[in-house]
Order: structure tokens, then sequence, then C-alpha cells
């Protein structure tokens, strides 16, 4: 595999849904690894035996920056659709409303 192939760039070709805007995915994507972190750290809580409480609060915290990842990427998506108003946008704004509901 290429490096092109394994590592998503600008000037990497974008499926319908793709984020667009670079601040954008550059923000989901510190927030994913933040909470790709904070996994570790629960993992090791849970390995040290640290109470229940504190993992449970920390599980929490995974739990809310993975889905304000996932909003993220479908509400500036969904803007995306609305701008550019044709009717392939209008499936795919359909879907994304699919996939932002699955979510709530």
């Amino acid at each position: 595999m290429t490096e092109r192939a394994t590592n998503a760039s600008p000037e990497a070709p974008r499926g319908p849904g793709a984020l667009r805007d670079p601040d954008q995915a550059r923000a989901v994507a510190t927030r994913l690894k933040r909470a790709q972190g904070q996994i570790g750290a629960v993992v090791r809580m849970i390995e040290e035996g640290r109470n229940c409480e504190e993992i449970v609060t920390q599980i929490a915290a995974v739990s809310k920056a993975v889905n304000t990842a996932a909003f993220t990427m479908l509400t500036s998506s969904m803007r995306e659709c609305l701008a550019e108003s044709t009717a392939e946008s209008s499936a795919l704004a359909d879907r994304l409303q699919k996939l932002f509901l699955s979510l709530a």
C-alpha cells in the first residue's frame, strides 16, 4: 500500500459526506486522539484496581469525546450538503440524518 493510500491527505479524493474543511477534520482527529489516550488511561485504571466510580467517570468522558467528534463530523457534512443543494446532496443529507439520529 502506498503512503497516499494509508494516510488521507488534503489532495486525496474524498467520498460523499467526507469532511472537506481541513480545520474541522483536524479538530475531529485531535478529539479522537485525545479519547484514544483516555481509553488507555481507563485500561490502566482497571488493571491497577482503581475504584468503579473513578473508572466510570473516565469512561463517560471518553464517550462524550467520541460522540462530540461524531456530531461535529455529521454537522459539518450536513452544512456542506445544504450549501451544495443538488439532488445528490439531498440523498446524502438523508443518509447523514439517519447517522445523526443513530447517535441520539
